[in-house]
Protein backbone atom coordinates (compact mmCIF):
# COMPACT_ATOMS: atom_id res chain seq x y z
CA UNK A 1 0.00 0.00 0.00
CA UNK A 2 3.03 2.23 0.90
CA UNK A 3 4.14 1.73 -2.75
CA UNK A 4 1.09 2.41 -4.21
CA UNK A 5 0.88 5.98 -2.43
CA UNK A 6 4.17 6.88 -3.41
CA UNK A 7 3.52 5.54 -7.07
CA UNK A 8 0.00 7.27 -6.88
CA UNK A 9 2.02 10.99 -5.96
CA UNK A 10 4.15 10.33 -8.70
CA UNK A 11 1.63 10.24 -11.41
CA UNK A 12 -0.43 12.74 -9.98
CA UNK A 13 2.53 15.15 -10.52
CA UNK A 14 2.76 14.03 -14.38
CA UNK A 15 -1.01 13.94 -14.42
CA UNK A 16 -1.13 17.76 -13.47
CA UNK A 17 1.90 18.36 -15.95
CA UNK A 18 0.12 17.06 -18.57
CA UNK A 19 -2.67 18.94 -17.66
CA UNK A 20 -1.05 22.03 -17.85
CA UNK A 21 0.32 21.81 -21.30
CA UNK A 22 -3.28 20.21 -22.21
CA UNK A 23 -5.29 23.67 -21.08
CA UNK A 24 -2.41 25.42 -22.71
CA UNK A 25 -2.73 23.90 -26.39
CA UNK A 26 -6.59 23.95 -26.10
CA UNK A 27 -6.59 27.35 -25.23
CA UNK A 28 -3.68 28.44 -28.05
CA UNK A 29 -5.20 26.82 -31.29
CA UNK A 30 -8.40 29.49 -31.35
CA UNK A 31 -5.49 32.06 -31.98
CA UNK A 32 -4.43 30.72 -34.96
CA UNK A 33 -7.84 30.32 -36.52
CA UNK A 34 -7.42 34.36 -37.32
CA UNK A 35 -3.77 34.15 -36.79
CA UNK A 36 -1.00 32.89 -39.34
CA UNK A 37 0.84 30.92 -37.76
CA UNK A 38 4.19 32.33 -39.84
CA UNK A 39 3.08 35.38 -38.32
CA UNK A 40 3.07 34.73 -35.15
CA UNK A 41 6.58 33.14 -35.15
CA UNK A 42 8.25 35.69 -37.54
CA UNK A 43 6.67 39.00 -36.83
CA UNK A 44 8.53 41.57 -34.25
CA UNK A 45 5.01 43.51 -33.51
CA UNK A 46 3.47 42.54 -31.18
CA UNK A 47 0.04 45.38 -30.89
CA UNK A 48 -3.57 43.10 -30.40
CA UNK A 49 -5.01 46.32 -29.67
CA UNK A 50 -4.36 48.32 -32.73
CA UNK A 51 -7.27 50.60 -34.38
CA UNK A 52 -7.00 49.85 -37.68
CA UNK A 53 -4.89 46.49 -37.73
CA UNK A 54 -4.09 43.77 -34.71
CA UNK A 55 -0.71 42.30 -34.92
CA UNK A 56 0.11 38.99 -33.22
CA UNK A 57 4.02 38.88 -33.35
CA UNK A 58 6.13 37.31 -30.85
CA UNK A 59 9.80 37.55 -31.83
CA UNK A 60 10.38 40.58 -30.35
CA UNK A 61 8.97 39.12 -26.67
CA UNK A 62 10.65 36.04 -27.24
CA UNK A 63 14.02 38.13 -28.47
CA UNK A 64 13.70 40.24 -25.66
CA UNK A 65 13.29 37.63 -23.14
CA UNK A 66 16.15 36.00 -24.09
CA UNK A 67 18.27 38.54 -23.98
CA UNK A 68 17.42 39.50 -20.45
CA UNK A 69 17.91 35.95 -19.48
CA UNK A 70 21.50 35.87 -21.10
CA UNK A 71 22.33 38.86 -19.31
CA UNK A 72 21.40 37.56 -16.15
CA UNK A 73 23.39 34.25 -16.50
CA UNK A 74 26.19 36.91 -17.31
CA UNK A 75 25.75 38.50 -13.93
CA UNK A 76 25.07 35.25 -11.88
CA UNK A 77 26.90 32.92 -13.25
CA UNK A 78 30.46 34.03 -12.13
CA UNK A 79 29.30 35.23 -8.68
CA UNK A 80 27.26 31.87 -8.54
CA UNK A 81 30.39 29.50 -9.03
CA UNK A 82 32.63 31.68 -7.19
CA UNK A 83 30.29 31.85 -3.94
CA UNK A 84 29.70 27.97 -4.28
CA UNK A 85 33.46 27.36 -4.81
CA UNK A 86 33.68 29.26 -1.72
CA UNK A 87 31.22 27.80 0.91
CA UNK A 88 32.68 24.48 -0.45
CA UNK A 89 36.21 24.82 -0.05
CA UNK A 90 37.45 28.01 1.29
CA UNK A 91 34.91 29.60 4.32
CA UNK A 92 35.07 28.66 7.83
CA UNK A 93 32.80 26.78 9.30
CA UNK A 94 31.37 29.82 11.21
CA UNK A 95 31.35 31.85 7.65
CA UNK A 96 29.76 29.09 6.19
CA UNK A 97 26.83 28.86 9.10
CA UNK A 98 25.89 32.59 8.59
CA UNK A 99 26.32 32.33 4.61
CA UNK A 100 24.35 29.36 4.19
CA UNK A 101 21.37 30.75 5.79
CA UNK A 102 21.82 34.25 4.31
CA UNK A 103 21.54 33.00 0.68
CA UNK A 104 18.52 30.80 1.34
CA UNK A 105 16.47 33.79 2.64
CA UNK A 106 17.43 35.59 -0.67
CA UNK A 107 15.55 32.66 -2.26
CA UNK A 108 12.44 33.65 -0.23
CA UNK A 109 12.40 37.52 -0.86
CA UNK A 110 9.29 38.39 -3.09
CA UNK A 111 9.88 39.22 -6.54
CA UNK A 112 7.90 42.80 -6.07
CA UNK A 113 10.06 43.46 -3.64
CA UNK A 114 13.52 42.49 -6.18
CA UNK A 115 11.59 44.25 -8.79
CA UNK A 116 10.76 48.04 -6.48
CA UNK A 117 14.43 47.76 -5.67
CA UNK A 118 15.27 47.81 -9.30
CA UNK A 119 12.98 50.90 -9.60
CA UNK A 120 14.11 52.85 -6.58
CA UNK A 121 17.77 51.70 -6.77
CA UNK A 122 19.45 49.70 -9.47
CA UNK A 123 17.43 51.41 -12.43
CA UNK A 124 18.59 55.40 -11.22
CA UNK A 125 22.09 54.11 -10.88
CA UNK A 126 21.94 52.90 -14.02
CA UNK A 127 20.47 56.07 -15.15
CA UNK A 128 23.20 58.07 -13.99
CA UNK A 129 25.82 55.63 -14.93
CA UNK A 130 25.54 55.43 -18.33
CA UNK A 131 23.98 59.14 -18.81
CA UNK A 132 20.12 57.45 -19.73
CA UNK A 133 16.50 59.28 -19.32
CA UNK A 134 16.28 55.89 -16.57
CA UNK A 135 17.14 52.84 -16.24
CA UNK A 136 14.22 50.39 -16.62
CA UNK A 137 15.67 48.43 -19.70
CA UNK A 138 17.76 45.22 -20.67
CA UNK A 139 20.26 45.66 -17.67
CA UNK A 140 18.25 46.37 -14.57
CA UNK A 141 16.26 43.39 -15.29
CA UNK A 142 18.66 41.34 -16.07
CA UNK A 143 20.60 42.28 -12.66
CA UNK A 144 17.47 41.35 -11.02
CA UNK A 145 16.79 38.36 -12.42
CA UNK A 146 20.24 37.25 -11.94
CA UNK A 147 20.08 38.30 -8.36
CA UNK A 148 17.20 35.92 -8.11
CA UNK A 149 18.98 33.21 -9.78
CA UNK A 150 22.02 33.13 -7.66
CA UNK A 151 19.94 30.95 -4.77
CA UNK A 152 19.59 28.04 -7.32
CA UNK A 153 22.91 28.03 -8.99
CA UNK A 154 24.64 28.66 -5.28
CA UNK A 155 22.92 25.68 -3.69
CA UNK A 156 23.04 23.26 -6.78
CA UNK A 157 26.71 24.18 -7.72
CA UNK A 158 27.96 23.88 -4.12
CA UNK A 159 26.43 20.25 -3.99
CA UNK A 160 28.34 19.32 -7.10
CA UNK A 161 31.81 20.71 -6.30
CA UNK A 162 31.00 19.18 -2.73
CA UNK A 163 30.60 15.82 -4.54
CA UNK A 164 33.75 15.79 -6.10
CA UNK A 165 35.72 12.77 -4.40
CA UNK A 166 38.50 14.05 -2.08
CA UNK A 167 41.20 11.47 -3.71
CA UNK A 168 41.01 14.34 -7.12
CA UNK A 169 41.86 17.15 -4.37
CA UNK A 170 44.78 15.25 -2.62
CA UNK A 171 46.20 13.77 -5.96
CA UNK A 172 46.65 17.30 -7.15
CA UNK A 173 48.18 18.80 -3.81
CA UNK A 174 50.53 15.56 -3.62
CA UNK A 175 51.75 16.94 -7.13
CA UNK A 176 53.00 20.46 -5.83
CA UNK A 177 49.70 22.38 -6.82
CA UNK A 178 48.52 25.29 -4.56
CA UNK A 179 45.24 24.99 -3.15
CA UNK A 180 43.99 27.53 -5.68
CA UNK A 181 44.94 25.80 -8.56
CA UNK A 182 43.30 22.70 -7.48
CA UNK A 183 40.16 24.50 -6.95
CA UNK A 184 40.51 26.14 -10.33
CA UNK A 185 42.06 23.31 -12.35
CA UNK A 186 40.76 19.79 -10.71
CA UNK A 187 37.77 20.62 -8.14
CA UNK A 188 35.57 22.71 -10.68
CA UNK A 189 36.69 21.19 -13.98
CA UNK A 190 35.57 17.74 -12.47
CA UNK A 191 32.25 19.18 -10.77
CA UNK A 192 31.66 20.87 -14.17
CA UNK A 193 28.60 18.89 -15.40
CA UNK A 194 26.87 19.40 -11.91
CA UNK A 195 27.73 23.20 -12.51
CA UNK A 196 25.85 23.38 -16.27
CA UNK A 197 23.13 21.75 -14.88
CA UNK A 198 22.80 24.53 -11.87
CA UNK A 199 23.25 27.67 -14.20
CA UNK A 200 20.40 25.55 -16.69
CA UNK A 201 17.75 25.57 -13.67
CA UNK A 202 19.17 28.91 -12.78
CA UNK A 203 18.27 30.16 -16.42
CA UNK A 204 14.68 27.88 -15.64
CA UNK A 205 14.13 30.18 -12.85
CA UNK A 206 15.04 33.47 -14.79
CA UNK A 207 13.31 32.79 -17.20
CA UNK A 208 10.25 32.17 -15.93
CA UNK A 209 9.86 35.05 -13.98
CA UNK A 210 7.06 37.53 -13.69
CA UNK A 211 6.61 40.89 -11.69
CA UNK A 212 10.40 41.70 -11.19
CA UNK A 213 10.50 42.34 -15.29
CA UNK A 214 7.48 43.88 -15.32
CA UNK A 215 8.57 46.76 -13.40
CA UNK A 216 11.52 46.80 -14.16
CA UNK A 217 12.37 46.63 -17.84
CA UNK A 218 10.15 49.43 -19.24
CA UNK A 219 7.55 47.33 -21.03
CA UNK A 220 8.14 48.17 -24.29
CA UNK A 221 6.98 45.69 -26.85
CA UNK A 222 9.53 46.85 -29.30
CA UNK A 223 12.49 44.59 -31.03
CA UNK A 224 15.60 45.77 -28.56
CA UNK A 225 17.85 47.31 -30.42
CA UNK A 226 20.52 47.70 -27.45
CA UNK A 227 20.56 46.85 -24.13
CA UNK A 228 19.71 50.21 -22.91
CA UNK A 229 16.74 49.81 -24.65
CA UNK A 230 12.81 49.40 -22.57
CA UNK A 231 11.60 45.52 -23.21
CA UNK A 232 8.94 43.48 -22.77
CA UNK A 233 9.13 39.47 -21.58
CA UNK A 234 6.69 37.00 -22.59
CA UNK A 235 6.38 36.62 -19.02
CA UNK A 236 5.61 40.26 -18.57
CA UNK A 237 2.67 40.23 -21.70
CA UNK A 238 0.78 37.80 -19.86
CA UNK A 239 0.96 39.36 -16.91
CA UNK A 240 -0.17 42.69 -18.39
CA UNK A 241 -2.29 42.02 -20.75
CA UNK A 242 -4.36 38.44 -19.30
CA UNK A 243 -6.45 40.89 -16.62
CA UNK A 244 -7.80 42.78 -18.76
CA UNK A 245 -8.20 41.20 -22.13
CA UNK A 246 -12.14 39.99 -23.17
CA UNK A 247 -12.70 36.81 -22.83
CA UNK A 248 -13.03 34.46 -26.13
CA UNK A 249 -11.07 37.06 -28.30
CA UNK A 250 -8.49 36.31 -30.45
CA UNK A 251 -6.00 38.49 -27.75
CA UNK A 252 -7.25 36.18 -25.48
CA UNK A 253 -5.98 33.10 -27.33
CA UNK A 254 -3.02 34.25 -27.90
CA UNK A 255 -2.24 35.28 -24.52
CA UNK A 256 -2.43 31.24 -23.47
CA UNK A 257 -0.09 30.55 -27.03
CA UNK A 258 2.45 33.11 -25.55
CA UNK A 259 2.03 31.44 -22.31
CA UNK A 260 2.28 27.59 -24.57
CA UNK A 261 5.88 28.73 -26.33
CA UNK A 262 7.01 30.15 -22.54
CA UNK A 263 5.81 26.77 -21.20
CA UNK A 264 7.81 24.98 -23.90
CA UNK A 265 11.31 27.02 -23.33
CA UNK A 266 11.13 25.97 -20.11
CA UNK A 267 10.52 21.87 -20.02
CA UNK A 268 13.26 22.24 -22.75
CA UNK A 269 15.47 23.73 -20.59
CA UNK A 270 14.43 21.80 -17.68
CA UNK A 271 14.74 18.34 -19.44
CA UNK A 272 18.23 19.37 -20.36
CA UNK A 273 19.90 20.11 -16.82
CA UNK A 274 18.17 16.78 -16.14
CA UNK A 275 19.84 15.10 -18.76
CA UNK A 276 23.31 16.75 -17.44
CA UNK A 277 22.87 15.92 -14.22
CA UNK A 278 21.93 11.88 -15.11
CA UNK A 279 25.12 12.41 -17.11
CA UNK A 280 27.32 13.49 -13.98
CA UNK A 281 26.00 10.61 -11.83
CA UNK A 282 26.72 8.23 -14.63
CA UNK A 283 30.05 9.43 -14.98
CA UNK A 284 30.80 9.20 -11.16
Amino acid sequence: MIEKFFLLNGLLVVFILVGIFYLLLNESLPTFQEVSIVEFFSSTIWNPTGYHQQSYGIVSLVFSTIVVTVGSLIFSVPLGIACAAYLSEIAPPKAREVLKPTIEILAGIPSVVIGFLGIVLIGPMIARLFNLPNGLNVINGSVLLGIMALPTIISISEDAINAVPDDYKKASLALGATEWQTLVKVTIPAALSGIIAAVMLGMGRAIGETMAVLMATGNAPAFPKSIFSAVRTLTATIGIELGEVAYNTTHYYSLFAVGLVLFVMTFLINIVSDWVLNKYEEAE
